[in-house]
């Protein structure tokens, strides 16, 4: 269940280890982005910045583009949820 992994505030604590897990807690992040809109890394910095509290943000930017969740545009400067 997602809960087990999200603070009293909601912010994402800890990815779970299992993939399909991790998928749910991703799942439950990409929520936070908007459909067909282009965002700038900064902005999904923010996004992810502001959605979890245990500081690896590179991680969970790049494993939501490695899950598919998020596409990778114009050499790395733009982001778009798939």
């Amino acid at each position: 269940m997602i809960q087990n992994y999200l603070d009293k505030d909601n912010k994402i604590f800890i990815l779970p280890k299992k993939k399909n897990k991790r998928m749910q807690v991703y799942e439950y992040l990409i929520d936070k982005f908007e459909q067909d809109r282009i965002y700038t890394e900064k902005e999904v910095n923010i996004i992810i910045n502001d959605n979890h509290s245990f500081n690896d943000l590179c991680l969970i930017r790049r494993e939501l583009v490695d899950y598919k969740l998020f596409s990778r545009l114009d050499n790395g400067t733009c982001y778009k949820r798939t």
